[in-house]
């Protein structure tokens, strides 16, 4: 009798149990089914996601002449891209990244290395793009304004900041999505640059 009273008892214990995990599941599907699509759109951009494929690699710069910065003169034309082989960095004095990023822009431009130019994105005041290279230093050759997007979108570009190889032709070589730093400038953009010199 005891034994059979004690089997009775235990069995409904079971229930709850099973019961428990089978909510937990619910709840711990979906996420699961997330991560792995998250992984599969990682995998699929590559090991790196800033380097996006870009419709303008191997293609001609876009046709345009922006306007200077106000009190800096040197405006920039797609003609200024042809002849040597240069970066085009999209910056802006509004953007964080950028701001992380303009201290190596300036180690670049101290070495010689490879000329920078500059299109100052989405300035709601003409005049911030100058303060802000007056504060923190002017890395470039030449840099254009571009409030209205107007060159942005003929470039694909995304965010700021975005950097572009362009060879002696002028023709874009490579887009690096986010901040150049060392790491990018050393395994990418140099290699590259120096490539491209010897083509």
């Amino acid at each position: 009798m005891s034994e059979t009273n004690t089997q009775t008892a235990d069995a409904p214990q079971q229930g709850p149990k099973d019961s428990g995990w089978g909510k937990r599941l619910i709840f711990i599907a979906p996420t699961l089914v997330f991560l792995v699509l998250i992984g599969f759109f990682v995998k699929q951009l590559g090991e790196n996601p800033a380097e996006l494929p870009s419709v303008l690699i191997n293609r001609p710069v876009p046709e345009f002449a922006l306007e200077p910065l106000p009190g800096r003169g040197m405006p920039l034309t797609s003609a200024d891209l042809k002849g040597e082989v240069s970066l085009v960095n999209i910056f802006g004095s509004w953007c964080v990244a950028c701001q992380v990023e303009h201290p190596f822009l300036m180690q670049i431009k101290e070495s010689g290395f490879v000329p920078i130019h500059g299109i100052d994105w989405r300035e709601k005041d003409p005049r911030d793009g100058m303060r802000w290279l007056q504060k923190y230093g002017d890395p470039y050759d030449r840099v254009g304004l571009d409030p209205d997007s107007k060159i942005a979108v003929d470039f694909g570009v995304t965010g700021a900041p975005e950097t572009f190889v362009v060879d002696k032709q002028g023709v874009i070589r490579y887009k690096h999505i986010g901040p150049v730093n060392a790491e990018v400038w050393e395994k990418t953009l140099k290699p590259l640059i120096e490539k491209l010199r010897t083509s």
